[in-house]
């Protein structure tokens, strides 16, 4: 019983994986997306990729924060070569030491270049039930990276490197005229998603709790504790906010995230109850949603395998 959970678990990441891949052929790459934007003093993000695909790590942000004794990165997309762009880009930015990575969840396009910040010194650290999750499932993701559109050139060099750290509730990193807490609520997008939190900037790395501007990939997540997340961050004192793919947001964004998992949830159990035609479901939930330019092929693949399954 526990092979088939987590073959079927597998499968769930694998198809978020080939969703976001679209209609780009296996194995052909494009076009590098631009650098880190300035989102505060000392603090850069990749934000608002168009056209996700295995060669921008599937539209998926990372950044970093600098502090006055190193850095720390957010998330390090989905390969090897994918890394080493980013700390190309983080090196025209600062020359001080890479101190810790925070995986804001397990998923292989924010976590498969983790190896390269560790054989710059990086520690790693994220939630205990994600480190759980990335060593379950990251070694058979990466073995089978071809068959979701990550050639073998693609991923070259990448390896999985697991978390060093881990935490249940809440962690802190000082680094010395910085601090970032992380803070987990509760099963949201995974069952360790977490929060990156900069109090003094009033910034805060939300990962894929928050998908802007793209349909989020929910079949692994538990939206009631989902909602839950997104209330916590309205409480919150702050004015940016990096989604896990998506532009610059704020908390308009997180009302956005929230209706439209209410009203996604809703439709779907409803639906769901009189049809299992995913064609019929989808195109009825299209018509109850607000349009999004990213990732709307991730509908069909949240209703097969959140409502539909069996």
């Amino acid at each position: 019983m526990k092979k088939l959970f987590y073959r079927c678990t597998f499968v769930v990441v694998c198809i978020f994986v080939l969703v976001f891949a679209g209609s780009v052929t296996f194995g052909e790459t494009a076009p590098a997306q631009g650098g880190l934007t300035k989102i505060a003093d000392n603090v850069y993000s990749y934000v608002d990729v168009k056209n996700g695909s295995p060669a921008n790590s599937f539209g998926a942000n990372a950044g970093i924060i600098i502090g006055r004794d190193g850095i720390v990165v957010i998330d390090t997309l989905v390969s090897s070569k994918e890394a080493k762009r980013f700390i190309r880009d983080i090196r025209t930015i600062s020359k001080k030491p890479i101190k810790y990575v925070v995986n804001t969840h397990y998923h292989l396009d924010h976590t498969f270049g983790n190896s390269d910040f560790r054989r710059l010194g990086a520690v790693i650290i994220s939630h205990t039930n994600d480190s759980k999750n990335l060593k379950t499932h990251g070694e058979i993701a990466l073995k089978n990276a071809k068959d979701y559109g990550l050639s073998e050139q693609d991923m070259k060099g990448t390896k999985i490197a697991y978390p060093a750290l881990t935490f249940n509730d809440r962690m802190e990193i000082d680094m010395g005229d910085q601090k970032i807490e992380m803070i987990f609520i509760g099963h949201s997008h995974t069952d360790g998603s977490i929060l990156a939190y900069l109090p003094e900037k009033k910034i805060l790395f939300a990962g894929d709790i928050l998908f802007t501007n793209y349909h989020p990939f929910i079949a692994d997540g538990n939206i009631e504790e989902w909602v839950k997340a997104l209330d916590y961050i309205m409480t919150m004192d702050v004015e940016k906010i990096i989604p896990g793919h998506g532009p610059i947001s704020n908390k308009k964004d997180i009302e956005d995230m929230k209706n439209y998992l209410i009203a996604f949830d809703m439709k779907a159990k409803e639906l769901a109850a009189k049809s299992n035609d995913v064609e019929y479901i989808v195109a009825e939930i299209k018509k109850s949603l607000p349009p999004r330019p990213e990732g709307d092929n991730l509908i069909p693949w949240n209703i097969q395998m959140k409502y539909l399954k069996k």
